[in-house]
């Protein structure tokens, strides 16, 4: 590994070339902090994407994209004179430091569930009006949900145990089947939506990351469809023509590949 002075003259190239793409590249100089944010998201899920396959060699590809996003949208703020990337760094610093009372000050923690808990008290005291401020509006519904989730127990707002959650699913799905032999399409979505929140929810208890568990079975399911898919070309088949008994043939092959 780098030496701490290796590391900090490695981002110390980093700025230097920002410096000079955005005075010199036509593209660099015509960037704002509006048209790069879609790009960002990209790069961030292309990162989640590297670290779902366990790819090191693409994580340290990707943490470097997202690390180039940073350094750009200081450059820009220190352009319109904002701010730079020593403030951006300062800011994250000082955050730490003053969440983190039992690492720089006297309070004293048992475990994991109180640095969370003392966490979320921290952010009411620095002015925020509800523990739920932190989670950004635009995420994903399901990444919104465990955020949520996350919050309120942060705060002791959660069961006790994992079968309590699990009672509750079981109750949310059979408000779901009630409403499905009801045909009431309007309050189906509505407790379609409670079911999910509620698998979140147990998911949280069982110690697995939901969006990560979906996306490793969107995997699977295109690994093993795509299986299918050759299959089925190597057969002169075409699936529109196959029978869903003719499929299940590959599919059960797939599974034991």
């Amino acid at each position: 590994m780098n030496s701490r002075k290796d590391q900090l003259n490695a981002f110390d190239r980093l700025l230097t070339i920002m410096d000079e793409l955005r005075e010199q590249c036509p593209w660099d100089k015509k960037q704002t902090l509006q048209s790069l944010r879609h790009l960002t998201i990209e790069e961030t899920y292309e990162l989640g994407d590297a670290i779902l396959d366990n790819n090191l060699e693409e994580v340290k590809k990707e943490l470097g994209d997202l690390l180039l996003h940073i350094v750009f949208y200081a450059k820009i703020g220190s352009e319109t004179k904002d701010f730079d990337i020593a403030d951006v760094a300062n800011e994250i610093c000082d955050k730490l430091i003053h969440r983190h009372p039992h690492i720089y000050s006297d309070v004293s923690v048992e475990d994991e569930e109180d640095v969370k808990r003392n966490w979320e008290n921290l952010k009411l005291k620095e002015g925020k009006k509800s523990v739920l401020e932190g989670v950004p509006q635009s995420l994903p519904a399901m990444v919104k949900a465990s955020r949520i989730q996350d919050k309120v127990a942060g705060v002791g707002f959660d069961w006790e145990e994992p079968y309590q959650v699990f009672e509750k699913l079981k109750e949310e799905l059979g408000e779901l089947q009630h409403e499905v032999e009801v045909q009431d399409q309007e309050k189906i979505e509505s407790e379609f939506g409670d079911v999910l929140f509620s698998m979140i929810n147990y998911a949280r208890f069982l110690k697995v990351n939901p969006e990560d568990a979906l996306e490793r079975t969107n995997k699977k399911f295109i690994k093993r469809f795509q299986y299918l898919e050759s299959k089925a070309k190597q057969n002169n088949q075409n699936l529109m023509d196959m029978t869903l008994s003719e499929m299940d043939v590959f599919w059960e092959e797939a599974k034991r590949l």
